[in-house]
């Protein structure tokens, strides 16, 4: 926009990408591309529904949701102010808008992100409104399409922002079981933890021209690797070239491919399964004396008593300590007879994460985890635990193997976050951390996971979209490292002690919030200073948690995972701040 006089203002648009002055409605009319070199405008979501259904056909699903602040966050302004203050400016009450409508006379269920609400973030919010439009999608039997644009997770909501990728990637699973299309649309931005779930896990995902999309965003990437990025990274044509989206698309052409793209799977439209209702087997006879001698007696919440209180930034550096016990050394002491398992079978072998068939107690089961390592050379061999697209693949080998043959899954997860290189970025990063995330939600067989050291974000949860989940005493989960939360909402990293205590990523923390199932009390002093005794203890407890799963038939386990992750939308969020 020029800067000149009021009136001048509403008249012309100055281009954002070769600066060509532009009379706006010239540009209205050319749908907010720049008839001189095509650069693509953002576009808000009204305007982007306007564009794209039959006119008279958008009826808005309700968006109105309990008011929630679950974690209480506040850095220089409390979180509440924030909200008011992108209703105030967009008109919207949440970062997306959902509806029905038709595209060419073809019934679908929409959700169209808006950027302009807090970089288009996901809260619980959010996961919950898009989670109501994909079931509204099942009932109706319409396709689904979303419009994504988005910078990741909402941090001020913590790992309750997290779980949202789970619980829509569920949503979508259960359309894909239905047989009923869902359709993705990237625009620009797209990154972080919408990336890495619904935005790739859809049947067909369609880039918008000049639309930028990965799971980091370039600044973290060239502040990690300290490289300089290549001509065109992460824009629509590099993921086209990469194999990471159908198409490229024009915004003038969408309309016209999304009705297509309906047309062609609409004729073929499946009828509704009849799913009959399974009811959990009787319990089998107990196990061996010795067994139940090492399994003991499940946890409750008085035997899950609270650990003497430390403060958050004391655990994060304590969940970071090197010599904390890693998946490895857990192998070695909590299970028997680890046989390893290598490659995703697409040409790499990705040493962060670590799996294959181990006995616990006699049982076995399939062991996968992220590997860190305790001396520098360790590290820097296993990427410091931060896995690859290959490493998320071989994850996912792992565990459809393990359903094959019948195995439970156990998940270790110590990770400050998935690989923000490059070469991830190049072969897929975010889309195979989705495929992780959707694949758990459906996978036919026990899932435990244990926090054992750092949870850090999407890397985390592509291992731990489980049946159960524990956590060390001194471990931490989160949405974003301190560090990173510090350096986007406070003027500088030095706020990263404040940043870990607003993000309530602690133990007890999240035990409170639902979260996480138990915590596994660590010895006196920490976990790396008596290894043996944290796998005693660790040992206990996968046995107590994970026998009772061995009863639960497999259709069941499948049902009462997806509603453990289908109540952290707004509507639960909301009774977990009022109750606190």
């Amino acid at each position: 926009m020029t800067a000149t006089a009021p009136r001048e203002e509403q008249l012309w648009s100055r281009c954002a990408g070769c600066a060509s002055l532009l009379y706006r409605k010239r540009l209205r009319r050319n749908l907010d591309v720049c008839p001189e070199c095509g650069e693509h405008a953002r576009l808000g979501a009204p305007e982007r529904l306007r564009q794209l259904v039959d006119p008279g056909s958008l009826r808005p699903l309700a968006d109105r949701l309990p008011e929630a602040d679950p974690i209480d966050f506040v850095d220089v302004l409390p979180y509440p102010h924030r909200l008011t203050a992108a209703r105030a400016s967009t008109g919207l009450v949440e970062a997306v808008v959902c509806a029905t409508a038709t595209i060419g006379g073809h019934p679908v269920a929409m959700a169209v992100m808006d950027f302009r609400f807090l970089g288009g973030s996901l809260g619980c919010a959010v996961g919950e409104l898009i989670t109501r439009t994909a079931e509204r999608a099942l009932d109706e039997r319409i396709p689904l399409v979303l419009v994504t644009a988005s910078g990741g997770a909402r941090m001020q909501e913590g790992v309750l922002s997290l779980m949202q990728m789970a619980t829509v990637s569920q949503a979508i699973a259960a359309l894909r079981e239905a047989g009923l299309l869902t359709v993705s649309v990237l625009t620009d931005p797209t990154y972080g933890g919408v990336a890495a779930s619904f935005a790739t896990n859809t049947d067909l995902v369609l880039a918008e021209s000049g639309a930028r999309m990965g799971f980091a965003g370039p600044r973290v990437i060239r502040q990690v690797t300290g490289r300089a990025l290549p001509e065109g990274f992460q824009t629509a044509d590099f993921l086209l070239r990469h194999g990471q989206v159908d198409m490229v698309v024009q915004r003038r052409s969408l309309r016209g491919r999304l009705m297509a793209l309906l047309a062609a799977t609409h004729a073929g439209a499946p009828t509704r399964p009849s799913v009959p209702r399974q009811e959990p087997a009787p319990h089998r006879e107990r196990l061996a004396a010795a067994d139940e001698a090492a399994a003991g007696p499940p946890a409750t919440p008085e035997a899950d008593a609270t650990p003497a209180v430390r403060d958050a930034w004391d655990t994060v550096r304590m969940a970071r300590h090197p010599g904390r016990p890693t998946t490895l050394d857990y192998l070695d002491s909590v299970f028997d007879g680890f046989v390893e398992l290598h490659g995703d079978r697409l040409g790499a072998d990705c040493p962060a994460i670590v799996g294959g068939l181990a006995r616990l107690a006699g049982r076995h089961v399939m062991v996968i985890g992220h590997q860190k390592g305790h001396t520098t050379a360790e590290l820097v061999a296993r990427n410091f635990g931060m896995a690859s697209p290959a490493g998320h693949r071989k994850a996912l080998r792992l565990m459809r193997l393990a359903a094959r043959l019948g195995l439970p899954v156990v998940t270790l997860v110590d990770t400050p976050g998935a690989d923000p290189g490059v070469s991830a970025e190049e072969h897929g990063q975010a889309a195979a951390i989705a495929e992780n995330i959707l694949a758990l939600t459906v996978l036919p067989t026990p899932v435990l996971t244990v926090i054992t050291g750092e949870g850090g974000s999407g890397g985390a949860l592509a291992l731990a979209v489980a049946d159960r989940v524990l956590m060390l005493e001194n471990a931490v989960y989160s949405v974003i490292s301190p560090e990173g939360c510090a350096a986007i909402l406070w003027p500088d990293r030095s706020a990263a002690p404040q940043a870990a205590r607003a993000l309530r990523l602690s133990a007890p923390d999240l035990r409170r919030l639902g979260v996480v199932d138990e915590v596994v009390p660590e010895p006196p002093a920490a976990a790396h200073d008596d290894p043996a005794e944290t796998a005693l203890r660790l040992r206990t407890a996968l046995l107590a948690n994970l026998l009772p799963l061995l009863d639960v038939p497999p259709a069941m386990l499948v049902r009462l995972r997806r509603q453990r992750f289908r109540r952290f939308g707004a509507t639960r969020a909301g009774q977990r701040a009022g109750v606190r």
